[in-house]
């Protein structure tokens, strides 16, 4: 759960994320089915992501490691951007699409996220951010290609670290820089 904004305002996708987390921790024996249900009727009526927080403190990082987002897409756009939260995995299935991830404002828990693709003509743009690396050791291209920027391959220790895996046929990967805010009307300098 996303530390640094305890008070902002929770959403669905944020207390189904954290009641998926609580069933795996009972399925794993960490919590009693008593337990279960007082934290699953406190998750439901949580308003803040603090208050989603609490609920999962105790438990280990290993139980919400099982965030898995699946994006499965044929044909369009799909993408994810603005603020979010990054899980451990992606697994990412594209047919004839066009699929963006903006990691700009996302809100980012762990230091390495797994993409999992299997890609058929279709592309893959990342919107990186400093300090990011992009591994694509695990990826087998056909007839595809890897834009990335020459930052990307540096030696240096990564703030945050995506290894891709998985097969590209007739498909592509580009890294971008997240794009500029644009200025508002009233702030241009004065001279």
């Amino acid at each position: 759960m996303v530390s640094e904004l305890p008070e902002s305002r929770a959403s669905h996708e944020d207390r189904d994320r954290v009641v998926d987390v609580l069933r795996i921790a009972m399925g794993d024996g960490r919590l009693t089915a008593e337990e279960l249900d007082d934290r699953l009727e406190k998750a439901l009526s949580a308003r803040t992501l603090g208050e989603l927080a609490a609920l999962t403190a105790d438990l280990p990082a290993a139980s919400a490691a099982g965030d898995v987002l699946v994006v499965e897409q044929r044909g369009g756009k799909w993408a994810r951007s603005g603020r979010w939260s990054v899980p451990a995995r992606i697994e990412l299935r594209a047919r004839l699409c066009r699929v963006t991830l903006d990691f700009t404002d996302a809100a980012i828990t762990s230091g390495t996220l797994r993409i999992d693709a299997d890609m058929q003509h279709s592309t893959l743009f990342v919107v990186g951010l400093p300090g990011m690396l992009i591994d694509t050791d695990g990826l087998v291209l056909e007839y595809s290609a890897c834009r990335l920027r020459s930052g990307s391959a540096a030696g240096t220790d990564p703030r945050f670290r995506i290894e891709l895996a998985g097969t590209l046929r007739h498909s592509k990967v580009v890294e971008r820089r997240p794009r500029r805010r644009a200025a508002g009307p009233f702030s241009a300098r004065r001279s």
